[in-house]
């Protein structure tokens, strides 16, 4: 019985970026979002329900440890949006990041091939502040998938699930 209950209470808790440790490929945000890079995603509400699609034109340059990563969005409505990050790789291997439409700054560390990246962003033209917990998982040279968790007040709201690709297909 105490064994079950240990197992179903590790089931339950949160991943942590150390349980990547060690995996491969590492993911380096320095190369992989430099130049262009392309993603699909969607928005599903908290009960699955797909609410909206969309695609990324992304470019990205470095110059040492600072970043800027230009990201142009078009919704299946039509609706067109732009974020330009503004990232800063720091000396202990954690990255910071900001954007227009980002409350504060943005944190992230990378372990293995997961990057852990949360922030605020106003949605709506600051109408709302909801709380996103990136995941990101590079799954070989051109692919990386994330998973982001949006919340308000501890309350999930959605999901947001994105592909990106970089340079050619395999």
């Amino acid at each position: 019985m105490l064994t079950a209950l240990c197992g179903l209470l590790a089931a339950c808790s949160s991943a942590s970026i150390d349980d990547y440790s060690g995996t491969r490929p590492s993911f380096d945000l320095q190369t992989y979002f430099n130049g262009p890079v392309t993603a699909q995603g969607m928005f599903q509400d908290r009960s699955g329900k797909v609410l909206r699609r969309f695609s990324v034109q992304m470019n990205g340059s470095w110059q040492g440890d600072r970043g800027v990563l230009d990201e142009h969005f078009i919704y299946d409505d039509g609706e067109k949006q732009r974020r330009v990050w503004t990232l800063q790789k720091l000396p202990d291997g954690r990255y910071r990041g900001t954007a227009s439409d980002v409350v504060g700054q943005a944190s992230g560390r990378t372990e293995g091939f997961a990057l852990f990246w949360d922030y605020t962003l106003r949605l709506d033209g600051k109408v709302y502040e909801v709380r996103f917990d990136d995941w990101m998982y590079q799954l070989d040279e051109h692919t990386v998938l994330n998973r982001s968790v949006m919340s308000k007040w501890g309350v999930r709201l959605g999901e947001v699930t994105l592909m990106f690709r970089k340079g050619a297909q395999p």
